[in-house]
């Protein structure tokens, strides 16, 4: 075999030095410690969720009202048992990382809380598919493009990224850590949409597009709400102790207020920035203020320049091109509003629809 040659002294200074780093840097090692939850069963579990939340949908797409609660029941206890195994191996992993850890022979202090929050998690999920159907909707109502509710189900990603955190949400707030953020970077890598299971969104969320869309972990978004593609909703910069460590647990991410829409590859940062009921936020805006409700926030327009491609041909026949032609700009007529006043004029690129 072609790895022969190096069985000998160089194979074991290769694996020497490997082990020198790992004590070098422990930070990229788990040696001598107990629990760290699956990944692998965590995206089982994320699956299965589905199926109960979508039957239909996703894995079994034979049932009948005769073999439901059969499904059902044998999905839910398969769940029940992954989530009490990978919840306890969270809460364990938790106290390891603190130094609390259990003698030998005593009673685990885990088991029987993870029991207690796999048990409640699922007795939660109609409630979550309450939240869910209000999410599909508003993704119908909110593209004209969209079929009905199968194409939306099977082929949005943002429903994907949107359902992933509500479920991981309800892990966030009942105190597991680390499998909730495991759950929604899985559907980030799927569907392109970065949601922080801390965030808290109101009902009727859609997500047009998905690709690039980022939600901070302290973001608040009130009910009826749209953002598209490539939406940032993050920090505006984070503030440091005496010693330079960031200072964790403080709101850092926006408020968006019901009935808002966020239009594609707009940025809004901080924690203290409210966009207020009612109002649009353009595409590319970088916004880092307050706007009060029912506002319009809009970059303003570029200045384009139209340049003719086409030669113009010279009396000898020689080909000459054109330098450049005029610049055209169209504009609205002015407009008087009611008071006699003339409205501001915009061009029709501010008055064209992201749509």
């Amino acid at each position: 075999m072609a790895c022969k040659p190096y069985l000998g002294e160089k194979f074991n200074e290769m694996v020497g030095d490997l082990l020198e780093s790992y004590h070098t840097d422990p930070r990229m090692q788990r040696i001598g410690k107990r629990f760290l939850p699956s990944r692998t069963e965590i995206v089982e579990i994320i699956q299965g969720l589905l199926e109960l939340v979508y039957p239909g949908y996703f894995g079994r797409q034979d049932l009948t009202e005769q073999n439901l609660r059969d499904h059902t029941q044998t999905r839910l206890e398969e769940l029940t048992d992954k989530l009490h195994r990978q919840v306890h191996n969270c809460l364990c992993y938790d106290r390891e990382a603190r130094g609390d850890v259990r003698p030998e022979g005593s009673a685990d202090p885990c088991d029987q809380k993870a029991l207690r929050i796999a048990l409640e998690f699922l007795e939660r999920l109609p409630e979550i598919r309450g939240m869910l159907s209000g999410d599909v909707q508003g993704a119908y109502d909110g593209d004209p493009a969209a079929t009905g509710t199968d194409e939306i189900l099977l082929a949005y990603p943002g429903i994907l990224a949107i359902t992933v955190y509500r479920l991981a949400h309800e892990l966030h707030i009942q105190g597991v850590p680390l499998m909730p953020r495991i759950m929604t970077e899985w559907a980030h890598g799927v569907t392109g949409a970065d949601i922080h299971p801390g965030a808290r969104i109101g009902r009727n969320f859609f997500i047009d597009h998905a690709t690039g869309v980022v939600i901070g972990e302290t973001t608040v978004i009130g009910d009826n709400v749209k953002i598209y593609q490539g939406v940032t909703l993050g920090a505006l910069s984070f503030a440091k102790d005496d010693r330079g460590r960031l200072i964790r647990g403080t709101k850092r991410h926006p408020t968006i207020e019901n009935n808002v829409v966020v239009y594609a590859n707009a940025t809004v940062l901080g924690g203290e920035t409210v966009v207020g009921t009612g109002s649009e936020v353009g595409g590319s805006v970088f916004l880092t203020k307050s706007v009060p409700g029912e506002s319009v926030v809009k970059m303003k327009s570029p200045e384009l320049r139209l340049r003719s491609k086409v030669a113009a041909t010279g009396p000898a026949g020689e080909d000459k091109a054109v330098e450049s032609a005029p610049e055209r700009v169209e504009t609205v007529p002015p407009v008087e509003d009611a008071a006699g006043e003339t409205a501001p004029q915009m061009s029709p690129a501010e008055l064209a629809s992201p749509e």
